[in-house]
C-alpha cells in the first residue's frame, strides 16, 4: 500500500497507473468494508478500489473529520443512511431526508423530504429500489417511495419490528415476537407474508445475502 502511494507521487503517468483497480484488489479484499465478499465478488463496482481502501484505512485507524451536522434538544440514537448527496435520519416516528451543501461538510437545515406513517418510533429503515422500507415500534412495516408521496404501511408482527432489509424485490423483517418474515416489494402484493421463520429469541438484526441466495 505504501509503495503504491509513493509511486503515485513520482509523475502523472505513474499516478494514473497506480489508480488501476487491479493493483488494489488484493489489498482491498483484506481490508474492512471494502465491498468484496469472501468469494471475491465486487459489490461496489462503481467506486474505485483505491478510494475504498483509503476509506477502510481511515475507519481502521480512526481518522475522521469531526463536526456537528445536526443537533436535537432530546437525547436519542437515530438510525441513518447516506445515499448520494442526501442523509436520511429517523427521528421519533418519521424519517427525514437532508441534502448536503456543495462543500460536502454541512447539511441544509430544512429537510428535503419527510416520510411518516408509523404510530410509534422508527426502529430501523433501509433504502432500496427508490423506496424507503421502515420498521416501526408499532409492529408495522412502512413502504415509502422516495420521489413521491406514496406511502403504505401494514401489520407485520405482533410486537415491534426491530430490523428490516430489502434486496431484489424481497423484504425481510425481524421482530421482538421471535419471528423473521419474508415479504414481496411488488405494489400489488404488499403485506402478503411469503415465509415465516420461528426463532428461539428476539430478532435484533437481519440481512439478505448480497448474492440473493
Amino acid at each position: 500500500m505504501q509503495a503504491l502511494g509513493r509511486l503515485a507521487q513520482v509523475c502523472r503517468w505513474l499516478r494514473r497507473f497506480t489508480n488501476c483497480d487491479l493493483l488494489w484488489r488484493r489489498i482491498a479484499r483484506a481490508s474492512l468494508n471494502s465491498g468484496f465478499t469472501r468469494l471475491g465478488t465486487d459489490l461496489m463496482a462503481s467506486v474505485p478500489v483505491k478510494e475504498r481502501v483509503k476509506v477502510s484505512q481511515n475507519w481502521r485507524l480512526g481518522r475522521c473529520r469531526q463536526g456537528i451536522l445536526l443537533k436535537w434538544k432530546c437525547s436519542q440514537m437515530p438510525w441513518m443512511q447516506l445515499e448520494g448527496d442526501s442523509l436520511y435520519i429517523s427521528q421519533a416516528n418519521f424519517i427525514l431526508a437532508y441534502q448536503f451543501r456543495p462543500d460536502g461538510a454541512s447539511l441544509n437545515r430544512r429537510p428535503l423530504g419527510v416520510f411518516a406513517g408509523h404510530d410509534e418510533d422508527v426502529c430501523h429503515f433501509v433504502l432500496a429500489n427508490s423506496h424507503i422500507i421502515s420498521a416501526g415500534g408499532d409492529g408495522k412495516i412502512g413502504v415509502h417511495k422516495i420521489h413521491s408521496t406514496f406511502t403504505v404501511k401494514y401489520s407485520a408482527h405482533e410486537q415491534e419490528v426491530n430490523c428490516v432489509d430489502c434486496k431484489g424485490g424481497i423484504i425481510v423483517s425481524g421482530s421482538r415476537d421471535r419471528t423473521a418474515k419474508v415479504w414481496p416489494l411488488a405494489s400489488g402484493r404488499l403485506g402478503q407474508c411469503l415465509h415465516t421463520i420461528q426463532t428461539e429469541d428476539r430478532v435484533w438484526s437481519i440481512a439478505i445475502s448480497p448474492l440473493h441466495r
